[in-house]
């Protein structure tokens, strides 16, 4: 038995090498009779039965309209797509910063920068953050991993900014590990006990967000396992509902009563309220004023979720440089700029995208996929190739119970301060100290609609004058 195993093994070896020698010498006439007959079927054959016919199908649908469309023949159901929308919205490229170089001029590298900012200025208890970005509201359980929350957490404390909860659970560990922290008061029935409000330092009433609106969802416990289930006080065989609405009936009446009790109830930290921003944004902004919120978080097209309908974040929503404009320009019409503070978030993915949305009005920023990816950095590569990197990071992920909090926390450390040092040598480059010094003034656009609609200088013509 043993003499034939070896004269198989032998045999097998022999084969090998043959093989491997055919194609070490043979690999040219190989490889052009492949392309040879390739090209004549792809050249010869009529369209109806040549894959070139692909071709100007994918075109004509887009790849990925026509991958979505498999996607719901396959399933009949609901489609729920991750990450937002990919459509190309008219976004803050076209707008650049106007540097100071000889009259004021730049700033020393070595002097500091302040980019201190207070959400909810008038509010009893307003929020002081170190810089004015803030990690956006992921949800732990309905989207993110305990250990992607929890690496939020301890790099929002690092860098002295606050972290949003989110609609998901709420882990004391994750309290415990964090700064400043924003409860997300969802239309749900977890997350809303006395213990959690009283330690937020902001409250956040979620109506809406940019990538699926107002609509809420029912999760399966097939797709909501594990300890999320129990720190969310669902029985073994319960749905996740998130409602559409906080109360049956509901009116703005309802939802004042909801913004003065969340204040009591927390002893006076600034209460204010997220949505998506839509085409009738200063409607919906004057009905959050009559509610008496302290501060807004407007959510433009860009933005991003675990799952949404497609309907929802393509042909829904304005988008992300239209909204901050138009959110910005009604407070200071409604002469509450001063008191009632101004969040945006959607798309907004690197330094320049965060300075911009500062310089047209915003206050903070929420930074969702861009601290996401950072979290999860070269940790992806435990999904990669055969999965998405986002496998990493969501709670029912293959590959989520091998994410490393303390890798995922110093990434997004990392981030975070790389960020700020950016937009810091933006404010030096533009001859300023503080944040607070950033405005619209310090803008121009080379793209003339951009640069009317919003109010700042067309780069074609000169400031504070006109071209001949």
């Amino acid at each position: 038995m043993a003499d034939i195993l070896s004269y198989i093994t032998f045999g097998i070896v022999v084969f090998l090498f043959v093989v491997f020698l055919i194609v070490i010498f043979s690999w040219r006439p190989i490889m052009k009779m492949i392309v040879k007959q390739t090209g004549k079927i792809i050249f010869t054959d009529s369209y109806q039965e040549n894959i070139i016919e692909m071709m100007p199908g994918f075109k004509h649908m887009g790849i990925q309209n026509a991958l979505e469309n498999n996607l719901r023949t396959e399933s009949g159901d609901l489609l729920h797509r991750p990450l937002g929308s990919s459509k190309n919205w008219p976004h803050l490229d076209p707008i650049t910063f106007i540097p100071a170089q000889t009259s004021p001029f730049a700033v020393s590298s070595e002097d500091e920068v302040d980019v201190s900012v207070t959400i909810g200025p008038k509010a009893k208890k307003p929020m002081k953050i170190d810089i004015p970005l803030m990690i956006s509201g992921m949800a732990y359980g309905v989207g993110v991993s305990a250990e992607v929350r929890l690496a939020f957490a301890q790099a929002a404390n690092k860098t002295g900014t606050a972290v949003n909860s989110g609609e998901g659970g709420i882990m004391q560990e994750e309290l415990d590990a964090a700064g400043k922290y924003i409860l997300q008061f969802s239309k749900t029935e977890w997350g809303k006990d006395e213990k959690f409000i009283k330690r937020a330092d902001m409250i956040e009433i979620k109506l809406g967000q940019g990538a699926k609106l107002g609509m809420g969802a029912k999760i399966s416990p097939k797709n909501l396992t594990g300890r999320a289930r129990e720190v969310m006080g669902l029985k073994k065989d319960e749905d996740a509902i998130i409602h559409e609405h906080f109360f049956e009936n509901q009116t703005l009446k309802d939802l004042k009563e909801l913004v003065d009790e969340l204040r009591d109830q927390s002893g006076g930290v600034p209460i204010g309220a997220k949505m998506g921003a839509g085409g009738k944004i200063e409607e919906d902004i004057d009905h959050l004023l009559e509610m008496g919120v302290d501060y807004i978080a407007v959510d433009g097209g860009q933005a991003a979720t675990h799952a949404g309908a497609p309907v929802l974040s393509d042909d829904f929503g304005i988008p992300t440089l239209h909204a901050v404009v138009r959110a910005s320009n009604h407070l200071k019409r409604r002469k509450v700029k001063d008191r009632v503070s101004l969040v945006v978030s959607g798309g907004l993915v690197i330094p320049g995208h965060f300075l911009k949305v500062l310089a047209l009005g915003a206050d903070a920023v929420y930074v969702g996929s861009a601290i996401l990816f950072a979290t999860a950095h070269s940790q992806v590569t435990k999904a990669l190739p055969f999965e998405p990197p986002t496998q990493v990071v969501w709670n029912e992920g293959k590959y989520s119970h091998q994410f490393k909090v303390e890798d995922g926390a110093k990434s997004a450390e990392k981030f975070l301060n790389a960020s700020i040092e950016e937009m810091k040598t933006a404010l030096r480059a533009m001859g300023k100290r503080s944040l607070k010094e950033l405005s619209r003034k310090d803008l121009t656009s080379y793209d003339e609609l951009t640069a009317r609609m919003i109010g700042i200088p067309y780069t074609f013509q000169p400031l504070g004058g006109k071209g001949k």
